[in-house]
């Protein structure tokens, strides 16, 4: 149906819709007719495909071709033995691949539910109100509303437009905004001409207007394309690369050791195929190949904990950027405020009034009433884009401000609009710091006027006084700049309007007539407080930006207990790029700044090796929040664009949320160096064993498919549960760490080959022990290696701390995984197992042995933290 022909009447009949919008059982009905408005992937999480990948390692392939030689040998030599090594072997990697396959498809999964959360909000017509719905719910027929950096959320013929310009980039490729009109278009238009029309994916840059949808899902002119833009697979992030790297690397040294230990083992006189298993077996065990899927899901899983604690993260990298933040610049409104602004004084007829009230209740009163005060909350209910139903506000908090101070006078919006229509309208951005609307007044037209009071001022060249219009005096100019410094300093957000009458010029904001001010609270958040408390004791430094009067930021920085220099937009713009790099760390407050100063901020911060957060909601703030390390968006009141921008989303807007962020990721970056030094440092302990034995010149203490055995247990649930480990006592307690630290460093390097040395010594000594008889000692030194990797698992529970101090019983998953672990060694051991895994039932007094030598391990390493904070 080509909508762009058709006048707005038909279109409503086409859709079988009207200008009251669908009920909620036609917008069902037609959800499930049409279906959900969204592109569909071709991508898909295919279960089959992710088990099958489990088999391409190359060590994987290796055990494959030794489980088929070992069937050769039994088919050549008669022997069963040899049969039942290679089904063992197949059935533990069979079980090592389904492990894998369950990390792997957890993780995508969990990457799937997050980019779900992400989805696009917005405000549809509804049973004759106005609802916010997610944009996938929206059907042909629904009348949706368009604000500035609002992502367009499906093709829409427009019903109203107000200055309204879109930038359809993602569309057509070009970057310069169109502007859009209602009018009707002839057939064969190009859709890049459709000025009428709105098209899915386009961004609204400039004005607002209503349309009515023609196209969701697929059948939009974005859908019709979504071969061209199908996403793409989701990038590895730096330390999934770093630790890929450190996989390979670390499998080419075991390939080195495990060709040494074969050549020596054939040289002492033990068997080729029980030296190349037992080497096999052995690079299986040291090479960690699930650290990449455990990584994904350590990710995955603390960005979900992330999510429940009301920060979205967008891009997986910017979670290990998270722990690395030294600075926080932060807007005011409404993200270190609540953004829920009340009126409580006015400036009118050279007068301040108190406003009674509270919230967006509008049960109130004025202390006193002079003669322009109707005129003065008239320009703030006409010249305002907010939407007041009960106490539920739609739109910007401080309009809403306006709309209740003047109700409390019984002026209510919908009634003042039916008598002066809004005609025109210059919006509000943030580089003019104004708003102005052309009502029809009777039979006249006005300009309305409202903005920084500072800018009105310049703006204005009389002022309306007790009923009379007369000259704007100098002393006029101090005595309104001295009431806005009052209310400035008692940290009220001011506001300044005028108005004039249109004749037959064109809408402009000059000689405008002063009418007075409007000072409302935004008060700080009770939990920002604390959450800035903590970021000074984790060495984070914070920083407020601000679009108000620096004396009003002063004061609320102060509240918040920010302390520093500030400086307004004008002085920073005096200075060139090195004196402000030299000053800036000096300065906390920015006010009166506009978007493009956020990235000069940034700059100057990357020069002393800063790494920053920066929040942002508006359009302008796009550049910023990608120029920043970690780009944050505001879920309630950001724009799409802002969203599209930025590494994660706010959802509750709350300073805090970005704080608790920031905790997170220091959390997992802790968890996924834990899980590499437990790993590696039982590895290492499962090398230096064999390797010391071969030279030694002593049997085998651990058979092949003992060693794989272990590789399965001790590779996986406690390895998974130190992943999801609780965050430590005083994790914001500590500075940041420094952005591309080492997962492993020298001293953990050190460390893990000291342990690995301790666990490999005692299994030789417990194998020795009993080496009289070897298939008993054998099974002493595969269970005690067991053991020995338990204790270990605890140690790691902090790499600082003692196991005692950071909680024995806080991570429940963990002793899950240990008591799972320690029942499958006890089925190896004393089920018919044991004959497959040459094992012997052990006695208590052997238990003894093994747990008073595994021990020892937990008590060497407790000993040593205790040094080593001394």
């Amino acid at each position: 149906m080509k909508y762009y022909t058709q006048k707005i009447d038909e279109v409503y009949h086409d859709l079988d819709s009207s200008p009251k919008g669908l009920s909620g059982k036609e917008a069902e009905e037609r959800l499930e007719k049409y279906g959900k408005n969204e592109i569909v992937r071709k991508r898909e999480i295919k279960p089959f495909m992710i088990f099958l990948s489990q088999f391409k390692d190359f060590i994987i392939w290796i055990l494959i071709a030794a489980a088929g030689v070992s069937i050769m040998l039994g088919i050549y030599s008669g022997q069963a033995e040899e049969w039942i090594d290679a089904i063992v072997i197949i059935i533990i990697l069979v079980l090592n691949a389904f492990l894998g396959f369950i990390k792997e498809y957890r993780a995508e999964k969990s990457i799937e539910a997050l980019k779900k959360m992400t989805s696009l909000k917005t405000v549809a017509l509804r049973n004759n109100k106005e609802q916010k719905i997610d944009a996938h719910e929206l059907v042909p027929g629904d009348i949706v509303f368009l604000e500035v950096g609002e992502k367009v959320p499906a093709d829409a013929r427009l019903i109203e437009a107000t200055a309204l310009e879109c930038e359809e980039a993602a569309l057509t490729g070009e970057s310069l905004p169109v502007e859009k009109k209602t009018g009707t278009i002839k057939e064969g238009t190009a859709v890049a001409d459709r000025s009428n029309m709105v098209f899915n994916g386009t961004v609204v840059t400039r004005g607002h207007g209503k349309a009515i949808v023609t196209a969701t899902g697929m059948k939009t002119q974005l859908g019709r394309i979504a071969g061209m833009i199908q996403e793409a697979e989701s990038p590895k992030t730096p330390l999934q690369n770093k630790l890929a790297h450190f996989g390979k690397v670390l499998g080419g040294i075991v390939i080195l050791v495990c060709v040494i230990v074969i050549i020596v083992g054939i040289f002492r006189g033990y068997g080729t195929l029980t030296m190349f298993l037992a080497a096999v077996s052995l690079a299986v065990a040291a090479v960690p190949e699930g650290l990449p899927a455990v990584v994904t899901i350590t990710l995955s899983i603390g960005v979900q904990k992330m999510a429940k604690r009301n920060a979205l993260i967008r891009k997986l990298p910017s979670v290990e950027t998270l722990g690395c933040t030294t600075v926080i610049s932060s807007d005011k409104t409404g993200t270190l405020t609540h953004n829920e602004m009340t009126v409580t004084k006015v400036y009118c007829d050279g007068q301040v009034i108190d406003v009674r009230g509270e919230g967006y209740k509008t049960k109130g009163e004025f202390e006193k009433k002079t003669e322009d005060l109707k005129q003065l909350l008239k320009i703030g209910v006409l010249c305002n884009d907010a939407k007041l139903n009960g106490e539920e506000v739609v739109g910007d908090p401080t309009e809403a401000a306006l709309l209740v101070s003047a109700a409390k006078l019984g002026m209510r919006k919908e009634e003042m609009n039916r008598l002066n229509p809004r005609v025109d309208e210059l919006p509000f951005d943030s580089e003019r710091k104004m708003m102005t609307t052309i009502n029809k007044v009777n039979n006249s037209k006005y300009a309305f006027t409202k903005g920084a009071p500072d800018v009105i001022l310049s703006k204005c060249n009389k002022i309306l006084e007790n009923g009379k219009t007369r000259i704007l005096t100098k002393k006029d100019r101090d005595n309104i700049l001295a009431v806005n410094e009052q209310f400035a300093r008692s940290a009220l957000r001011v506001l300044g309007f005028a108005y004039k009458e249109i004749k037959y010029e064109k809408i402009n904001e000059e000689s405008l007539i002063f009418v007075g001010l409007q000072a409302m609270i935004d008060p700080p958040r009770k939990e920002a407080v604390t959450s800035v408390e903590m970021c000074k004791k984790a060495g984070i430094k914070v920083i407020m930006v601000t679009g108000d009067h620096k004396i009003t930021a002063q004061a609320i920085a102060k509240k918040l207990g920010i302390s520093g220099r500030a400086i307004t937009g004008v002085e920073l713009d005096k200075l060139n790029d090195e004196e402000f790099a030299r000053d800036v760390e000096k300065i906390s407050i920015f006010a009166r700044v506009n978007p493009a100063h956020k990235t000069k901020i940034i700059k100057a911060l990357e020069k002393h090796g800063h790494v920053t957060a920066m929040t942002g909601d508006g359009v302008n703030d796009a550049p910023a929040l990608k120029r920043a390390d970690i780009g944050v968006a505001m879920g309630i009141t950001g724009t799409d664009v802002s969203k599209e921008a930025s590494d994660m989303v706010l959802l509750d807007d709350n300073f805090s949320s970005l704080v608790s962020a920031v905790e997170e990721g220091r959390t997992i970056f802790d968890n996924i160096q834990k899980f590499v030094e437990y790993l590696l440092s039982c590895n290492m302990g499962e090398v230096l064993v064999i390797l010391s034995a071969i030279i030694a010149g002593l049997k085998l203490p651990l058979l092949p498919l003992q060693i794989l055995w272990m590789n399965l247990v001790t590779d996986g649930l406690p390895a998974l549960a130190l992943g999801v480990d609780p965050e430590e006592p005083g994790v914001m307690d500590r500075p940041p760490r420094e952005k591309g630290t080492k997962i492993v460093s020298r001293n953990g390097f050190i460390r893990m080959l000291a342990l690995g040395a301790i666990m490999a010594a005692g299994t030789l000594v417990v194998f020795i022990a009993f080496y009289d008889n070897l298939e008993h000692a054998q099974t002493m030194a595969f269970t005690t290696l067991v053991m020995f990797q338990m204790f270990q698992v605890l140690n790691t529970r902090s790499l600082t701390k003692s196991l005692f101090s950071v909680g024995v019983f806080k991570n429940r998953w963990l002793w899950a995984a240990i008591g799972t672990s320690v029942f499958l060694q006890l089925m190896v051991v004393y089920s018919p197992l044991n004959k497959i895994f040459h094992t012997v039932p052990l006695s208590l007094y052997d238990w003894g042995f093994v747990i008073l030598i595994s021990l020892s391990v937990f008590v060497i390493r407790e000993v040593w933290k205790l040094f080593s904070k001394h």
